[in-house]
This record gives C-alpha cells, sequence and structure tokens, in this order.
C-alpha cells in the first residue's frame, strides 16, 4: 500500500475529470487521476469523423480557449486540445490503472484498488462518463463477431451489406458514412422518425436519403435475431429476414451501475438509475463520495455534457474546502 493519503483522487480522465483536477489544483490540494484507459478515452474511442454538436468555447476547461477552424470542432481537435490542457496543467495522472473497488474504511478516509495499487484518499469523485457499457438488444446472434457495438470508421463496411440498429447521432452518423463508402445500409428503428437530437445539419441528410430510398429504414421495427449471413426484422407488417454481412448495433451505452452499487451509492428504483446526490455539492449518500458529469444522469445519458457539467468540478471542490 502507498503511504500517501491524498485529499482527493478523481476517478477518470475525462474532460470532467480533469475539470476537477484543475479545480482541485487551484484549492493547493494534493490529488490523484486514475484512468483505465487514456487520457479522455472515451473521446478517444469516438468514431474517427465524428463532429460534435457543441462549439468549441462550450467544451473548453480550466479558462484555457479551445481553438478550432471548424464551426464544430471534431474528435481530432478535442483530442488535441485536452493533450494540450494536461500539458499545460501538469496533473498528477495515471493511466491504463483500472480502478476495481472504492470502500469508506471509516469515516475519515477511502480505500481505492486498483490494477497495479492500492491508494487511500479523504475524498474520491467518480467521472466515468457513460461509453463503457453498450445497452444489448438481448437477442440470438448479438456475440457474433459481426455484431459491433462501437463504430470507428467505415472503410471496414465498404461494399458489404450492412444494418445499423438505432436512429441517435451514432446510427446516423455510421449510416451515412457506410453509404458513402458504397455500403448497401439498412436501418432498424424503434420509433417511427429519427431521434429530434440527432444533430441539426445532419438531420435533413438521413432523412433525405431515406426518402430516396438510397438507405433503407425499418421505422417502429426491432430486430429479433442474427445469424451468419442474415438478419431477422419484425416490422409492423410482419417478420422478415434481409441478407447481412454486418450489424452496427449502435442503440446507446451506460455507466457501470453495478460499479456506483458496489461503492455503496443508491441509485433510484426506476428504469432511469439516477444516483442519488446532492445538487448543491455533488455529493452522493456517500459522506465524501461526489460524482461528476455524466456519469449523474444514470440511464439518461443524454441530460449531463462537457458544457453543462463542467460546474460540477467548483461545486465539490468548494463542498469539500469549505
Amino acid at each position: 500500500m502507498t503511504a500517501t493519503k491524498y485529499d482527493l483522487i478523481i476517478v477518470g480522465a475525462g474532460p470532467i475529470g480533469l475539470a476537477c483536477a484543475i479545480a482541485a489544483q487551484k484549492k493547493k490540494l494534493n490529488y490523484l487521476i486514475l484512468e483505465k484507459g487514456a487520457l479522455v478515452n472515451s473521446i478517444f474511442n469516438y468514431p474517427l469523423y465524428m463532429s460534435f454538436f457543441s462549439t468549441a468555447e462550450r467544451l473548453a476547461i480550466g479558462g484555457i480557449p479551445f481553438t478550432c477552424l471548424a464551426s464544430k470542432p471534431g474528435r481530432q481537435d478535442a483530442l488535441e486540445y485536452y493533450r494540450n490542457i494536461h500539458q499545460y496543467f501538469d496533473f498528477n495522472l495515471h493511466l491504463f490503472e483500472t480502478v476495481l473497488r472504492v470502500e469508506k474504511q471509516n469515516e475519515d478516509f477511502f480505500e481505492i484498488e486498483t490494477t497495479k495499487n492500492t491508494y487511500t484518499a479523504l475524498n474520491v469523485v467518480i467521472a466515468t462518463g457513460f461509453y463503457d457499457i453498450p445497452i444489448a438488444m438481448n437477442v440470438a446472434g448479438e456475440t457474433l463477431p459481426k455484431v459491433r457495438h462501437y463504430y470507428k470508421e467505415a472503410h471496414e463496411y465498404a461494399f458489404q451489406k450492412v444494418l445499423v440498429v438505432g436512429a441517435n447521432n451514432s446510427a446516423v452518423d455510421a449510416a451515412l458514412e457506410c453509404w458513402r463508402k458504397g455500403a448497401t445500409v439498412t436501418m432498424v428503428i424503434r420509433k417511427n422518425e429519427i431521434n429530434s437530437r440527432v444533430k441539426y445539419w445532419v438531420k435533413p441528410d438521413i432523412e433525405n436519403r431515406i426518402a430516396e430510398g438510397s438507405i433503407t429504414a425499418y421505422y417502429e421495427s426491432e430486430v429479433i435475431a442474427i445469424t451468419q449471413k442474415e438478419v431477422e426484422i419484425q416490422t409492423p407488417n410482419g417478420a422478415i429476414s434481409i441478407a447481412n454481412d454486418f450489424v452496427l448495433a449502435l442503440t446507446g451505452y451506460r455507466p457501470d451501475m453495478n460499479f456506483l452499487e458496489a461503492m455503496g451509492i443508491e441509485l433510484s428504483q426506476d428504469d432511469s438509475k439516477v444516483p442519488v446526490y446532492n445538487p448543491e455539492t455533488m455529493e452522493t449518500n456517500i459522506k465524501g463520495l461526489y460524482l461528476a458529469g455524466v456519469v449523474c444522469g444514470g440511464m439518461e445519458t443524454h441530460k449531463w455534457f462537457i458544457e453543462n457539467s463542467r460546474i460540477h468540478a467548483d461545486l465539490i471542490l468548494n463542498a469539500i474546502t469549505n
């Protein structure tokens, strides 16, 4: 066990975890960030050519300007910006170190066990986001290698029969990119329209491609089985089977609820599974254990974004130090 007892350990080195570290530095606290992957790991795993809905200034943290030539920054712009943020602030940061357990030992401190070490801290912030666990379709064949819950780029799917499940931003981007690279694209959409939250400059594009027949869409439908060469779809007109090479099941993602519950954090009893916390301090039902960023929304992953959860950092650090 390391001898150092930290004032604060931050779990997650996404933008909001980094914002918490900046606030901790300003308060002159002894802190450590623990991240299971790369710096801003979720953004690193976004599609290569993804553009943010937000403008650059709304993604900025620490008072450091986020400059970008395009009107909307993309993944590469964001990675460059947050790397520069780390170089500027020189965070106390351990990458590729997964937190396994956070346990309150007594009224004074927490024990944090990772894949590499065990630490103690007076306070802990959980800023782990929601991108780690795909929401499963729970259908036969979902574990076949041709089924993907993450999408990186279109080249692999060129000239293939691709089924895209979902109608949110990630699904729409994947459908359009794959179609433009020569794939035969079919979409399966649970509701009767493209999600209203799809980026406003992209939504007309996908709707026009569907209207002209370039991309086939089955509305009010769902996948009921997947085989090596086909996909079975339940439509309003009955079940159909279509030929298929790849399934992009872009049905959304959720926080690690088991991780939160294992720490003793209470969750709402409805399907939203929203963690219990004080919105004025971001402290959970466990004294000294705080939440920051998207993880605060439970299954309501569209509630919190970088731009509206940056304030969590100051709320938490003010609560710790006042």
